[in-house]
């Protein structure tokens, strides 16, 4: 049996890595359809085809694990999913809203018959895409201040759906880096480099903040042990962000067998973001207010639904790494039947 004090630190940490993945996979494909071009003419077009191919096999698949993240709060931690979902209702809506303009616009955009509906599809998974990167960022913010009604927590609210929008435009533009080639993968070069420099100004605005409105996360991280000992991972973050810029910058000259390296790069600033906001609450799972032994349910029911979890969750990670395998390499055009 284990130990009923476990069931819920172990059930955060599955939670933890599915909003991660989810982060990361999503986060790209949901950048691609940001960066869409809307102009109509024949090599937009074709710009926009491949661009939606190179998400084609896996966009619908990497939403996989907001579900799973989502399923895990309702079933692991019931409280904290009812005050979530209370506070957060208006932007949950938004998010499935752009989520269903991606999935019907995705499928429209090929079976239309002219070009003139077509490019009027390809508009609507862009707007869907950027709704759905806004509404995240913006819940995010409420989530890191506790959910506080007020001018300036709706305010950072609206800075993290501009940050968390221009991460996701970041790591999309390195997957085109990393699916495409000729011009599209010059132009991905130059969308990487400018979205970098505005989720690096984004990051140190909302630590700034983050800090300064926490007297608790400013004293774990400047007055605390383990505190210091993380202090590397924004400096590790920084520094990947300029390594990033001068490859890019060589990248508009040439750019040889390192078209991974961008993709890679981002994805550790990810996990590097991802820890210092886990490190910043933890054991709260609910800034403030909940943390992850209040809001757990029952450990009996935990401990059942920790047997299902260990067989789906690694089910999931290995038919994602085989989708990727089986797909890898750049775009090809997308058959639809």
């Amino acid at each position: 049996m284990i130990n009923a004090d476990t069931l819920p630190v172990i059930f955060i940490g599955l939670m933890g890595l599915a909003v991660l993945i989810y982060a990361v996979l999503d986060g790209y494909d949901l950048g691609v359809g940001i960066l869409l071009p809307l102009s109509q003419d024949a090599v937009h077009e074709q710009q926009r085809d491949t661009m939606i191919a190179s998400i084609g096999p896996f966009w619908d698949a990497n939403e996989t694990w907001l579900v799973l993240a989502i399923g895990l709060l309702l079933i692991a931690f019931p409280k904290a999913y009812n005050t979530v979902l209370f506070a957060l209702y208006l932007p949950v809506t938004l998010l499935i809203t752009g989520l269903i303009l991606r999935g019907v616009a995705f499928d429209f955009r090929a079976k239309v018959g002219t070009l003139y509906l077509k490019n009027i599809w390809d508009k609507i998974f862009k707007a869907g895409s950027l709704l759905a990167s806004l509404s995240q960022g913006y819940m995010l913010g409420l989530y890191i201040v506790g959910f506080e009604q007020s001018l300036e927590s709706t305010l950072f609210a609206v800075t993290s759906a501009c940050c968390v929008t221009a991460a996701y435009t970041y790591i999309g533009a390195s997957w085109l880096i990393l699916k495409t080639e000729g011009t599209l993968q010059q132009n991905a070069v130059q969308w990487t480099r400018k979205s970098g420099w505005l989720m690096v100004v984004g990051v140190i605005l909302v630590s700034l903040v983050n800090l300064w409105i926490s007297p608790d996360i400013f004293d774990r991280w400047l007055q605390n042990i383990y505190g210091i000992l993380l202090l590397p991972v924004p400096l590790v973050c920084l520094t990947l962000f300029w390594i990033n810029d001068r490859l890019l910058k060589r990248m508009s000259t040439t750019i040889n067998n390192t078209d991974w390296v961008p993709f890679a790069n981002i994805t550790l600033i990810f996990v590097l973001c991802f820890v210092g906001l886990a490190f910043s609450f933890y054991p709260y799972i609910i800034p403030k207010q909940l943390t992850i032994w209040e809001a757990a349910s029952a450990p009996e029911s935990l401990e059942f639904l920790f047997w299902g979890a260990i067989f789906i969750i690694p089910t999931i990670l290995l038919y994602t790494l085989y989708s990727y395998r089986v797909f890898w390499g750049k775009a090809q055009p997308l058959d639809y039947y």
